[in-house]
């Protein structure tokens, strides 16, 4: 199999769906995506990845439907047009805020391994660790898939509009065919192995070519399990004809035949419950996923760090603020990689306690980067946590506020691009296995984010919502981008809170990444003109493209902004 060079891919999918006209920002001093302007209303709001999915969510808010109602329908609509990125073969994390009773509760839909699933499956005959791309298709790397099942039991709580009416849209969308982009069209082209598997030939013509850009692409397979989910509910995918579809999909897969079995579909449970919620800077409360998700939970203690600095005070994307913001990142993503996986005993109330990251940030000066960044030490904790990560430049996230003051925040994924590349009844399965360690031991102690049965592999997923000292909802914001995720969401908020940026303005600024001792800077932006003086700061510099998909939403003065990520050509719609 030919290994495809991460950098390059990710580079050339961001090429290809990035906004190209850069422009000066007003007063702000950098470069952005000027072309996207912040969207107002006062009755509701979407913002997705796809304008087609957000116009199919605006039509259900305009109909009276609410936040859980949209959420699905939508992502109904991704699955058909964004078979790369999520749908019901992989999983989700959605949180919810309900108006009437000012609560939230999260749902979990994450992927969960298989009852057959053993902590040195991804190993070889020497227990190495097997390479990514040689396991990421097949069906060894699938988990239980959990997306459709979650929402199912959202709507069964929340749900306003009629099962079957959410569906329809996406069944005529595949029934008609959608445009295939031109992101597609590279992701098709530039990873070899897809067109190895039968379920992707709908993406390619009979010479095995990648269809051109433009090419319409109909999937009458998903349509009609659409029309058989939306008339009969779920049963079938969890316990009839498309549950054994999936499970011989998996054991019978000529490349990695894997464990999924019907009992693990039958036997899902999608876990409720309260969110994580931290304050910031008094004025605020930011809640997220619990575990499995380290994304939520780095994003506060991130935000936890940064508020013993005065970030209003700093530039916007100067040299001092992407320190700072770097600084903090490295010092909570030490402790996710180190504490953070679905085990019990994770110590979520000592990596949130204000006295602890205050601590943290004093490890922090403004003249110097630190070193070598290591996790803090919380008594009484003894697992260890393999901190190596790989970047899937997939994932989905949509963002809504109904008529009614209800809110959802989803992340959805089926992991890599076009996950295990298994296609059963028109949808794609998920590679989600393989956000495990592949290691499940490091000198005699266990890797805490090792493989075991049941078990949920550790995500960044970072769905968000934000409220003020009055326990208002003030922002809703999530985005997809592997490990880079918390990154992206903490970016937004600082851009809106601290520096009192427009949401739009606050997801276009750009992006800067701290991931493995390096500091990525977003390529065609002005902060690459800050290598030089944050090389002097001890930083490593790489400039790259880096393709965020933030999707926001934020209330003030009783109206309603949307913002969409440009880089991903993503869409705001409200009334």
């Amino acid at each position: 199999m030919k290994i495809i060079p991460l950098i390059t891919l990710f580079t050339i999918i961001a090429s290809c769906t990035a906004n190209k006209s850069y422009q000066e920002w007003r007063g702000e001093g950098f470069s952005g995506f000027e072309s996207y302007k912040v969207v107002t209303a006062k009755n509701y709001m979407i913002s997705s990845s796809e304008i087609l999915a957000s116009e199919v969510g605006a039509k259900i808010l305009a109909k009276g439907g609410n936040a859980i109602d949209a959420a699905i329908a939508s992502q109904m609509v991704l699955n058909v047009i964004e078979p790369h990125a999520s749908g019901i073969g992989g999983g989700l994390f959605l949180v919810y805020y309900d108006a009437k009773t000012k609560k939230t509760i999260y749902f979990n839909g994450r992927e969960i391994a298989p009852e057959g699933a053993f902590s040195r499956m991804f190993l070889d005959e020497y227990n190495r660790p097997r390479k990514f791309f040689d396991v990421v298709g097949g069906g060894l790397s699938v988990g239980t898939p959990g997306a459709l099942k979650a929402l199912k039991e959202a709507h069964q709580k929340y749900g306003k509009l009629p099962w079957k009416e959410l569906f329809t849209p996406a069944i005529k969308i595949a029934n008609d065919g959608f445009v295939l982009s031109e992101k597609i069209h590279v992701i098709l082209e530039q990873v070899p192995y897809l067109k190895e598997y039968d379920g992707m030939r709908i993406y390619f013509d009979s010479k095995l070519k990648p269809h051109k850009t433009g090419t319409i692409i109909k999937n009458y397979e998903l349509a009609k399990t659409f029309e058989d989910i939306a008339n009969n509910g779920i049963e079938t995918f969890y316990s009839g004809k498309i549950a054994s579809n999936i499970v011989n999909a998996v054991q019978s897969s000529k490349t990695n035949p894997g464990f999924l079995s019907l009992q693990d579909l039958k036997n899902y449970k999608v876990k409720t419950g309260k969110l994580i919620c931290s304050t910031y800077r008094v004025k605020y409360k930011i809640c997220s996923m619990p575990i499995p998700s380290a994304g939520g939970i780095t994003v506060l203690q991130t935000l936890g760090i940064l508020e013993n600095f005065d970030l209003a005070k700093i530039k916007p994307s100067s040299p001092e603020a992407i320190h700072l913001i770097t600084e903090a990142t490295r010092l909570s993503y030490a402790d996710r990689n180190h504490y953070i996986a679905d085990v019990k005993n994770v110590p979520i109330k000592e990596m949130l306690d204000k006295e602890y990251l205050l601590k943290r940030s004093q490890m922090i000066s403004f003249d110097k980067s630190i070193k070598k960044v290591t996790h803090g030490n919380i008594a009484d904790y003894q697992q260890q946590i393999v901190g190596k990560v790989f970047e899937k430049p997939s994932t989905t996230h949509l963002s809504i506020i109904d008529k009614y003051g209800n809110a959802v925040a989803m992340t959805s994924s089926i992991e890599y691009l076009f996950g295990s590349a298994l296609k059963v009844n028109g949808f794609i399965l998920n590679n989600q296995l393989t956000d495990f360690s592949f290691i499940p031991e490091i000198n005699g102690k266990e890797v805490a984010n090792r493989i075991e049965p049941f078990k949920q592999p550790r995500s960044s997923m970072s769905p968000i919502f934000v409220f003020d000292n009055k326990d208002k909802l003030i922002m809703v914001v999530g985005s997809p981008g592997g490990p880079r995720i918390s990154q992206f969401v903490t970016k937004t908020i600082i851009a809106y809170l601290d520096w009192n940026l427009d949401i739009q303005q606050a997801i276009s600024m750009p992006n800067f990444v701290a991931l493995n001792d390096k500091l990525e800077l977003e390529k065609r932006t002005e902060i690459t003109q800050l290598k030089s003086s944050l090389k002097r700061k001890g930083h490593n510099i790489i400039i790259t493209d880096i393709t965020s998909g933030i999707n926001a939403i934020v209330v003030k003065n009783n109206k309603i902004y949307g913002g969409a990520d440009p880089r991903r050509q993503g869409s705001a719609i409200g009334n």
